[in-house]
């Protein structure tokens, strides 16, 4: 495809998304192509028996498992050089909805003659596909590009160039096609979907501590579990569900003059819990999570910094076996206070 015609799709793709973006969740079947956008869904208000679903494109996210509230946030790939997909191939047109699609592009000519003529010599006449492949109707789709949602600037979003190709319902797309949409990259798709709970952790003493007073920290169980989100294309009848796990938490006191426990200042999980609550009578002992300030923080605070590491899976259509994403990371900022001991005179 010449440049004008990609930088004439692609802005096209891009608009549909981010059009779609901005409208409702939906939670009803996709609908390829519509009015020759091929963004159209749906839409129900978002929500239909308590299971809450969007669509970006051909894939449908159920994110009726995941992480909510305020403070939830995504996590951080743990891996530096690791993201989802900018962009996938997946179906798009009916025969009817490609030629709704293609046709005002050419009849506006701003694709120029020679790209124009070319196209019609690929869809229309028979040079790839007669008519739109409207014989086919009812027995697969044409495949084209969509760019992942909040990835609409990234350079990777351009990276798809190929021009909408038929697949027959139950056939694999070419192999030659990169980044056709499979289960494993619904999973990676689902990853950047995942919201998990706020990192601020409960403290004993809460708010204000002293001097070398051992102040036990740790998260409410009831808040950290796993959390999942899944994503499936419909029209192929595939999906993929990425799950997030806690298990860890780092504490990081936001001072130098501070120790942690344990040393490493990462608390594993334990059971159902990071951490240990404070009771009465623990006074004199460690705590198997927490921090001990060496100076007071004067008239301000420090800023101790809770990170909670998340394990990341999937499992999906053709896949049982949990298998491995980059561990994920999110973390917030609290203050403390921390006072000197004061001693009386007599």
């Amino acid at each position: 495809m010449p440049a004008v015609g990609r930088i004439a799709v692609g802005a096209s793709l891009i608009a549909a998304v981010t059009v779609l973006a901005s409208g409702p969740a939906a939670w009803a079947d996709f609908v390829p192509g519509g009015n020759g956008t091929g963004a159209e869904t749906q839409v129900d208000g978002g929500q239909k028996g308590q299971k809450v679903t969007s669509t970006a494109g051909a894939v449908v996210f159920d994110r009726s498992k995941n992480g909510s509230g305020n403070s939830a946030g995504p996590v951080t790939s743990s891996a530096s050089n690791w993201t989802p997909p900018a962009c996938y191939y997946a179906p798009k047109y009916t025969p009817e909805e490609l030629e709704k699609y293609l046709t005002p592009i050419w009849e506006a000519g701003s694709t120029g003659y020679e790209w124009d003529a070319t196209q019609r010599e690929k869809y229309v006449n028979g040079g790839e596909y007669k008519d739109f492949n409207k014989e086919k109707t009812g027995k697969g789709y044409f495949w084209d590009s969509y760019v992942t949602e909040g990835r609409e600037g990234d350079p990777g979003a351009l990276d798809c160039t190929e021009a909408p190709f038929w697949v027959d319902t139950g056939d694999a797309p070419p192999p030659e096609i990169e980044n056709a949409i499979t289960p494993e990259m619904l999973a990676q798709l689902a990853y950047a979907e995942i919201r998990v709970p706020g990192t601020e952790v409960t403290l004993a003493p809460e708010g204000t501590t002293k001097v070398n007073l051992p102040t036990w920290a740790w998260l409410d169980a009831a808040d950290f579990k796993p959390v999942s989100v899944t994503a499936s294309v419909p029209l192929l009848n595939v999906q993929a569900t990425t799950t997030a796990e806690p298990v860890s938490l780092k504490i990081e006191p936001g001072t130098a003059d501070a120790a942690t426990y344990p040393a490493s200042g990462v608390c594993e999980l334990n059971g159902k819990q990071i951490g240990e609550a404070y009771a009465k009578g623990k006074s004199d002992e460690t705590p198997p999570c927490g921090v001990k300030y060496l100076r007071s923080s004067g008239d301000g605070t420090y800023k101790l910094q809770a990170t909670v590491t998340w394990k990341i899976s999937w499992t999906g259509t053709g896949v049982n076996d949990p298998q491995d994403l980059p561990p994920g990371e999110f973390g917030a900022d609290q203050d403390v206070i921390v006072q000197e001991i004061q001693s009386v005179n007599r």
